[in-house]
């Protein structure tokens, strides 16, 4: 089994680099881009995502002047294991909603009810909630309670409500990540090892994918308020 706990503060470096990796080894589902392990720009995003998450978990300390909170499912037979995390942000302005940021569970501990006690434990201080997912994750949570509400570019924007929160949800600006000196790194070494038409190939291929998953958001969307 599993033990749920709420985080107000950073974790421990033990729990933050396991977060790290599940990170590191889901950002097909935790990405906006839903990059593809097949695309040569899959380890750009890898760091870029990690990043993402790191600055979050940091912030967790107050010293970007909001509020980050953070779920973890703990493995009973040895406490140190984090099965999963959910890591979301309390809505400045309403005391009962906030927004999901990210959330990911181990691949061999799925189907074991760790996200819906995860998002449980959320809602249970939180219950007017919101969330984006793929389109193929749309029945996932409105079995949790979550509804449709519209689309938001390649994700379909769920919330446990009909409407969404009055209150602001502040987030980190991480566009400053992706034309950082480390990601330039990558992309020049990516470059080198794979070659300047595979690497356009690989950003046309992405966009290509950002496009389609947009067009599926906005026909699901319009076919369920239909």
């Amino acid at each position: 089994m599993f033990t749920i706990t709420r985080l107000e503060s950073s974790p421990p470096e033990s729990i933050d680099s396991q977060i790290m990796q599940m990170v590191v080894d889901y950002v097909t589902d935790i990405s906006m881009v839903g990059i593809v392990p097949s695309n040569p720009l899959y380890p750009l995003y890898r760091y870029g995502v990690g990043h993402e998450v790191h600055q979050y978990l940091q912030a967790m300390n107050g010293s970007r002047g909001f509020a980050v909170e953070l779920i973890v499912a703990l493995d009973d037979e040895d406490p140190s294991i984090v099965s999963g995390f959910l890591l979301y942000l309390p809505v400045q302005g309403d005391p009962e909603a906030c927004s999901v940021a990210y959330m990911a569970v181990k691949a061999d501990q799925r189907r074991r009810g760790i996200a819906r006690a995860m998002l449980q434990k959320m809602l249970e201080r939180y219950p007017h909630a919101e969330l984006a997912c793929f389109v193929n994750k749309v029945p996932y949570f409105e079995a949790m309670g979550f509804q449709v509400l519209n689309a938001r570019g390649p994700q379909v924007l769920m919330n446990t409500r009909d409407h969404q929160t009055d209150g602001l949800v502040a987030v980190l600006d991480i566009a400053p990540i992706y034309s950082s000196v480390e990601v330039r790194q990558i992309h020049a070494y990516l470059l080198k090892q794979h070659g300047k038409r595979a690497m356009t190939d690989a950003e046309r291929q992405r966009d290509r994918h950002m496009d389609q998953l947009t067009r599926q958001a906005r026909v699901f969307v319009q076919a369920r308020s239909g």
